[in-house]
């Protein structure tokens, strides 16, 4: 049908990854004629360099710990080191499984999968295999790339990225991590449970420094409980190869070495070369201009995920995927509370999150507006059976709804929905309080921070 110049199709997508194919199977289930264009594999950064095969390395880690610290269970067992070959035959067989299931998906829905390179040609078309390919309206999700520093050469052996931290063949002895962010901070842990002597240098002054700072000090704690070292609040200056690795000098003039240097400093757009401004895109830092609808300023071209300056994150990509294919279908469409979008940090300890920071909330509502209350996992049983540590805190709006809720311990990622819930309905502490939680269940320390926020504590001091 590509090939075919009389065909035109409803949709044109640019970028197969979480935004583009959940737009294709979203539009194809509303009846669009979709034409869906990838140059590599189809799922993109999420599934193949990204969030699936980085948890499967973090839970290849979690094992790893769960091992050495058998006894404290009361279970023998021998910990006699990494096969990291045997770690990537199990990430790749997850990766593999999900990539089938995904094609198949496409295929069911009958979308138009064309690989190859596109490039935009026209505000109704996208080029390739020099072909032309023609859309009522297009979409570009051609997503992001790690990014570096100038003059900082990220080679693939002894300073990379952390695309090639996720097939590198060896446990390096050493490692320091350029970023404290979500990227940096996972593979800090995954590191350290393989066995790796890891430093992290961030520039601000906290880890995960886009969360509440509680959860970053948590975070910090718990980090150098494990021996993860960190150096805070100092930039980067430059890093020069050694004899056996790399020397890392910071902007203070205070230097550190190590076997590798993973350059995590976040991601950038990809949309360079690829016709976006020729045929009039509006840009800004290599991103593309969205409205609320991830509308560009060209009338026939959307835009959606790491391509859009909105959070890099997948399920964010996937609906604004469905948001666009939607709205072209004709229904009435609502745009993302990016607020209320559910964040999670898959070190260990996990950093969850949804809503506003207390810093935040009282710049909004005022700090005499705002009450913020933490649970200390300490009195949950199930977290006690795991020995973990942490803390749930709830930001409230004085009388009014809870408008952020923070944790930091193992597992939270999974009490993230109820969070989302919470948020997002602007329930009220009382409304979550009569909620019954199961026990023992780590969600049930998300009903006894709502309980003590209510007046009337449970498991926990007034």
């Amino acid at each position: 049908m590509a090939n075919d110049a009389s065909t035109v199709f409803d949709l044109v997508i640019l970028g197969g990854g979480s935004g583009g194919y959940a737009a294709a199977l979203r539009g194809a289930q509303l009846g669009l004629d979709v034409a869906l264009i990838e140059k590599n594999k189809l799922g993109g950064t999420c599934l193949h360099n990204g969030c699936i095969p980085t948890k499967a390395l973090l839970h290849a880690g979690e094992v790893a710990d769960q091992a050495r610290e058998s006894a404290q269970f009361g279970v023998k067992a021998t910990f006699e080191g990494i096969d990291i070959a045997g770690v990537h035959k199990y990430k790749d067989e997850v990766v593999s499984g999900l990539y089938k299931g995904l094609q198949g998906l496409v295929a069911s829905r009958k979308v138009t999968y064309i690989e190859g390179e596109g490039r935009l040609s026209s505000p109704t078309s996208v080029d390739v295999n020099g072909q032309r390919v023609q859309g009522r309206h297009v979409l570009l999700a051609t997503g992001s790339v790690p990014k570096s520093l100038p003059g900082l050469v990220i080679d693939g052996d002894r300073i990379i990225s952390s695309d090639h931290a996720l097939t590198l063949n060896r446990v390096p002895e050493s490692a320091i991590i350029l970023g404290g962010g979500v990227i940096g901070v996972e593979f800090a842990s995954a590191w350290k449970s393989f066995g790796t002597d890891v430093t992290i240098v961030e520039g601000l002054k906290h880890l995960a420094p886009l969360e509440d700072e509680n959860s970053s000090k948590l975070l910090e704690r718990a980090f150098r409980k494990r021996g993860i070292k960190f150096n805070l609040g100092t930039f980067f200056d430059k890093a020069e190869y050694t004899e056996t690795g790399v020397r890392v000098t910071l902007a203070d003039g205070k230097t550190f070495e190590a076997e590798v240097l993973l350059v995590a400093i976040g991601r950038g757009p990809v949309s360079q070369g690829l016709g976006y401004e020729e045929q009039g895109v509006a840009l800004d830092r290599g991103y593309v201009v969205v409205d609320e609808y991830m509308r560009t300023n060209v009338e026939t071209i959307s835009a959606v995920g790491d391509l859009v300056p909105t959070l890099q994150l997948a399920h964010v990509g996937f609906a604004e995927g469905i948001l666009v294919a939607e709205r072209l279908a004709g229904l009435k469409t609502v745009p993302i509370d990016y607020d209320g979008v559910p964040r999670v940090t898959y070190c260990h300890p996990e950093v969850a999150s949804v809503g506003i920071t207390e810093a935040k909330a009282k710049e909004i509502y005022g700090a005499d507006k705002v009450v913020a209350l933490k649970y200390n996992l300490a009195g949950n049983g199930k977290s006690k059976i795991l020995k973990t540590a942490g803390e749930i805190k709830l930001v409230q709006v004085k009388d009014g709804a809870v408008v952020g809720v923070h944790m930091v311990g193992d597992r939270m990622g999974e009490q993230v929905g109820e969070a989302q819930l919470i948020y997002n309905w602007e329930a009220l502490p009382a409304e979550v309080a009569q909620l019954i939680h199961a026990h023992p269940t780590q969600n049930e320390a998300l009903g006894e921070a709502h309980l003590a926020l209510a007046g009337k504590p449970l498991h926990s001091h007034d």
